[in-house]
């Protein structure tokens, strides 16, 4: 099933994302908790792309058997920038032949060290073309309610967004946030620019500190007072971080849907527990 179709519908949707595993011996267990978390049925799944190709081979393995066992849609991540056109055109190939119909069209995060100026894709909008010529998949992207990183500022991240759009992608999924407001700021002004293509909002649950420090290292993401008191009352107690983390995101879904974000994703971590507390949660606003 075509993921615009499930988003534009009027029920509520829930997603969640996956990654595969970096090396062939963790397959298996990956492979496992991947399964436990489509048994829960969520809408649909994502399964990430690893950086630089890595793991590339196992997105379409870990995407096919979750369709296949569980008959939950996929969405297939695919990042071009440390790839040529060769490797891009047998991915896509391959996700044929698995029968996945849904991409997430990336750039990806350049590996330390890459020479950039032999890139063959030096953005997501290059890919979209790419994917396009070779069938009829959904295209999804990428987008930053806090403006990427790379960006000179926010008009010229939308500008490149726009332009995203434009060259094919159906719908956006946001890069997570933790403060709603951003996440609705975002929207008015990407509105205003005229993209008027669905956005899926990325949701993290955050359930040890450790976390934190890590995506603020790689995002700087910015942090609500309620929140970062919350990681200093919690962050020493296990057990109480990951409870009180589940009931924050659990506040931001609950919020988001209440005003009018109809579809929401779950970056699962490949956690089961988690997945299922927050699925237990919101049970009967997503009937």
């Amino acid at each position: 099933m075509r993921i615009i179709d499930l988003i534009n519908s009027e029920k509520p949707t829930i997603s969640m994302e996956v990654f595969p595993p970096k090396t062939s011996d963790k397959f298996e267990s990956i492979k496992q908790a991947t399964e436990q978390i489509a048994a829960l049925k969520p809408d649909f799944m994502s399964v990430t792309y690893g950086a630089g190709g890595g793991t590339s081979e196992f997105t379409a393995d870990i995407a096919k058997n979750i369709q296949n066992k569980y008959s939950v849609p996929t969405l297939a991540h695919l990042t071009c920038v440390s790839s040529d056109k060769n490797k891009i055109d047998s991915v896509i190939d391959n996700l044929k032949k698995c029968g996945i119909e849904n991409v997430l069209a990336l750039r990806g995060d350049v590996p330390e060290g890459f020479d950039r100026s032999k890139c063959h894709y030096h953005y997501a909008a290059q890919l979209i073309d790419e994917i396009k010529a070779k069938g009829d998949f959904c295209i999804g992207g990428a987008c930053y309610p806090e403006t990427h990183p790379e960006s000179e500022n926010s008009f010229e991240d939308i500008k490149h967004l726009k332009n995203k759009v434009e060259k094919g992608c159906e719908f956006l999924t946001t890069q997570m946030f933790f403060d709603n407001n951003i996440l609705y700021n975002f929207l008015y002004r990407i509105r205003e620019a005229g993209i008027s293509v669905p956005v899926v909002a990325g949701i993290m649950p955050v359930t040890n500190a450790a976390q934190i420090k890590r995506i603020m290292s790689i995002s700087q993401n910015a942090l609500p007072q309620r929140f970062i008191r919350i990681v200093d009352r919690y962050g020493n107690n296990p057990e109480a971080m990951k409870q009180a983390g589940i009931a924050f995101a659990t506040e931001q879904i609950i919020d988001l849907y209440a005003n009018g974000i109809g579809a929401v994703h779950i970056y699962s971590m490949n956690k089961p527990e988690i997945a299922q507390a927050i699925m237990n949660n919101i049970s009967y606003i997503i009937k």
